[in-house]
C-alpha cells in the first residue's frame, strides 16, 4: 500500500478491481477522500492525454448531488491516479445482494435520481461509460455515482477487454456498441448501462450472463438475443426493455426515462421526495460502513501531521501544461481521440509552468461575467 498518492496520505485500501485499487486517504487538512490508482498496463500516451482532457472537464460538473465530486488527478504519474469525494455507504451491488431486490417504486426513484446525475455529466459533454451496480454507492443522501472521470480509460478495444477481474464485472453492463469494441459511443450508452443497474436492483441479475467474458460479449452484441427480463415487475418491464434496446437510437433519452419513472411513482401514490426517503431508509438500514470514522493509529496520525509540511507550490497536477493532441480532425463527443493522433506529453515537472491555477481562472471569469465584487 502506498504511503502517499499526490498530496494525499493513504490510510487503508477500500477495494480493487479491473481498473486499479481504491484507497481511503486524507488531505493535509484531514478531509477523507477516495483515491484510485490506475492500472499501469495499456497506458499509452493517447490514453493519458484523454484522461487529462476529461479530468479537466470533470472538475467543472455542477448541478447534481448524484455524482461524487471529482477533486484532482495526475494523468502523467508513473501510475495515474484520481481523487474523488469520499462517500460512505454500500454499493448497490452489495445492498441488493445482502438485502434483496427493491420494490418497483424504489427502483423508479433510483432511476430518477441516477438520471439526474448522468444528465449533469452529459451536460458537460462527458460520458461515464462504466456505470454498473458496483459504481453506485447507497449513502445517507441517496444513490451516488462514483468512478466518474475514468471514462477515458473505457475507450477500449476488444483486445483490452480481457483484463483479469474487469470484464466480467463490466461487459454485463456494456451496451452492444461498446462491448463490440467501438470506443465512439454516445449518451445512449449510459442509458443502456443505467438500464442494467435498474434491472439488477429489481431482479438481482444482469441482462446477459455467462462464465467467460467472451460468451457474455457474444450475447450482448447479438441483436437476435434479447435481454433476460425474468423477474422484472410488469409495470417496470416496458421501461427497462426500452433502455436495453440493441440499437442506441431506439433507447429513450434520460429525460424521457425519468418521466416514465415519475409516472410509475405517481401510479404508486408516492411523491419523488417521499420515494427518495424510502429508498434511503431501505438501503441504509442500520449503521453504514464508514472507514473514515474509525480511530486512526498513532503512527498514521504522525504521518498525517508530517504531511502539512509538504511544499506543494504547484497546486494540482492538472493546473500545469496540458497534453495537446495533434490532429486536424475534431475530437468526437465524449473525449475520444483518433488513433493516429500524436499526443504532445508535457514534462513531468509541470508545476513550474507559471500557469494560473484552473480554479483561479474560473473564479476570475465568473467575476467578470457576473460583475461580482471581489470583496464579497
Amino acid at each position: 500500500m502506498p504511503e502517499r498518492i499526490g498530496r494525499y496520505t493513504v490510510v487503508k485500501e477500500l477495494g480493487s478491481g479491473g481498473m486499479g485499487e481504491v484507497y481511503l486517504a486524507y488531505t493535509p487538512g484531514g478531509d477523507p477522500v477516495a483515491v484510485k490508482l490506475i492500472r499501469s498496463d495499456k497506458l499509452d500516451p493517447h490514453t493519458r492525454a484523454r484522461f487529462e482532457k476529461e479530468a479537466l472537464i470533470a472538475r467543472t460538473v455542477i448541478g447534481t448531488n448524484r455524482v461524487a465530486r471529482f477533486l484532482d488527478a495526475d494523468p502523467f504519474a508513473d501510475r495515474p491516479w484520481l481523487a474523488m469525494e469520499y462517500v460512505a455507504g454500500r454499493t448497490l451491488l452489495t445492498s441488493t445482494d445482502q438485502d434483496g431486490v427493491l420494490p418497483l417504486p424504489l427502483v423508479a426513484s433510483l432511476g430518477m435520481l441516477l438520471a439526474e446525475g448522468l444528465s449533469a455529466v452529459h451536460a458537460a459533454k462527458l460520458l461515464h461509460r462504466d456505470l454498473k451496480p458496483q459504481n453506485v454507492i447507497m449513502g445517507r443522501e441517496g444513490p451516488m455515482i462514483i468512478d466518474f472521470g475514468l471514462g477515458a480509460f473505457m475507450d477500449t478495444t476488444k483486445e483490452s477487454l480481457s483484463h483479469s477481474g474487469m470484464i466480467i464485472g463490466t461487459v454485463r453492463c456494456m451496451p452492444p456498441e461498446q462491448a463490440g469494441g467501438n470506443p465512439k459511443v454516445t449518451p445512449a450508452a449510459d442509458v443502456y448501462a443505467l438500464g442494467t443497474v435498474l434491472l439488477y436492483a429489481a431482479t438481482r441479475h444482469y441482462p446477459y450472463d455467462g462464465v467467460a467474458w467472451e460468451a457474455v460479449a457474444m450475447q450482448v452484441t447479438n441483436p437476435d438475443i434479447g435481454p433476460n427480463l425474468n423477474g422484472v415487475p410488469d409495470g417496470l418491464k416496458p421501461l427497462i426493455s426500452s433502455m436495453l434496446a440493441h440499437a442506441p437510437e431506439a433507447r429513450p433519452t434520460l429525460d424521457a426515462m425519468a418521466g416514465e419513472c415519475r409516472e410509475l411513482l405517481k401510479s404508486a401514490g408516492l411523491a419523488p421526495a417521499d420515494a427518495r426517503l424510502a429508498l434511503i431508509a431501505r438501503t441504509t438500514a442500520g449503521n453504514l460502513p464508514d472507514p473514515a470514522k474509525e480511530l486512526l493509529t498513532p503512527s498514521f496520525e504522525k504521518l498525517l501531521e508530517g504531511q502539512v509540511n509538504i511544499v506543494d507550490a504547484g497546486g494540482s497536477p492538472l493546473d500545469g501544461h496540458r497534453a495537446e493532441i495533434s490532429t486536424d480532425e475534431p475530437t468526437p463527443e465524449g473525449g475520444q481521440v483518433p488513433e493516429h493522433a500524436e499526443p504532445v506529453v508535457p514534462p513531468r515537472n509541470r508545476s513550474a509552468s507559471g500557469r494560473q491555477p484552473v480554479s483561479k481562472r474560473v473564479a476570475d471569469e465568473l467575476r467578470e461575467e457576473y460583475a461580482v465584487n471581489a470583496e464579497l
